[in-house]
């Protein structure tokens, strides 16, 4: 999504404001709207457009929302919306300028039906991802096969009392703790990331021993039938230590550290252990 972001963000030439904001980009409904219709007044265009759309109307509260940013008058709250809001608006705009975008959804929409129909296409375009990116075909392999072994980790914390985002957070936190000695959030400060996704940045030892982590953790769970977050999270630990206590055996052997803060960002921003 983030090469849409910044097409979003330079629309036909047209800067549209945006800002971070809970881990993701939020962009100035305004300018958005600006961009879209060249309305001298795109204020008075939103409203109208609220007013003749009661759905997106009923809606907006929940995917707007005011945040403070940086203007040309100082600091001041203005309109703004995630990806998902931006995209929900768009739908409401009757303008030629619209249309890439809307007929992007409807391709994005039918994809995700394909996928939903049929997993296995939604694994061979992951894969072409990688690939486009410039992956290298065995770390690939690793990292798909670390997409299900989370996926497969993910259901049994579900299944087992954990819910999704704090829960998962804390229970992954504590099995990176275990295994590498860092958090995510602390992970990723070390190899230079921001918003990228962490297991996107590491290397096959990396991948390696985060699997063994995920995989050790998932077993505890299904041997001692875990229930509840506090058992899920001792379970976590102990996961993650046994991958831990592998990978501090590797590292004397090898005498360097596995952690590495090596990434596959752009060259000109890569920020490489020397």
């Amino acid at each position: 999504m983030q090469n849409l972001d910044t097409q979003l963000a330079l629309f036909k030439g047209k800067k549209i404001r945006k800002i971070i904001h809970q881990n993701e980009w939020w962009f100035v409904v305004q300018d958005a709207v600006h961009a879209l219709t060249d309305s001298n007044d795109p204020k008075q265009y939103i409203n109208r457009m609220r007013q003749r759309d009661p759905e997106l109307e009923k809606g907006w509260v929940q995917f707007v929302h005011p945040l403070v940013m940086q203007t040309e008058g100082g600091l001041q709250q203005i309109n703004c919306a995630n990806t998902e809001g931006i995209f929900r608006i768009i739908q409401s705009i009757p303008s030629p300028k619209a249309e890439p975008f809307k007929r992007w959804l409807a391709k994005v929409g039918f994809e995700r039906i394909q996928e939903i129909e049929n997993p296995e296409l939604a694994t061979k375009r992951t894969r072409t991802l990688y690939k486009l990116k410039g992956y290298p075909e065995d770390w690939i392999e690793k990292r798909m096969r670390g997409i299900a072994i989370r996926e497969e980790l993910t259901d049994e914390w579900k299944n087992r009392g954990a819910k999704e985002n704090r829960d998962y957070e804390i229970l992954t936190a504590e099995i990176s703790k275990a295994t590498f000695g860092l958090t995510p959030s602390q992970y990723k400060d070390h190899k230079g990331l921001k918003r990228q996704n962490l297991r996107d940045h590491m290397d096959d030892f990396e991948l390696i021993f985060t699997m063994l982590g995920e995989r050790s953790t998932t077993e505890i769970h299904r041997n001692e039938n875990s229930r509840g977050v506090k058992k899920l999270k001792s379970d976590s630990k102990i996961g993650g230590k046994i991958a831990g206590n592998a990978r501090k055996e590797l590292e004397k052997k090898l005498g360097r550290s596995v952690v590495s803060k090596k990434n596959f960002l752009p060259q000109k921003n890569k920020n490489l252990l020397k």
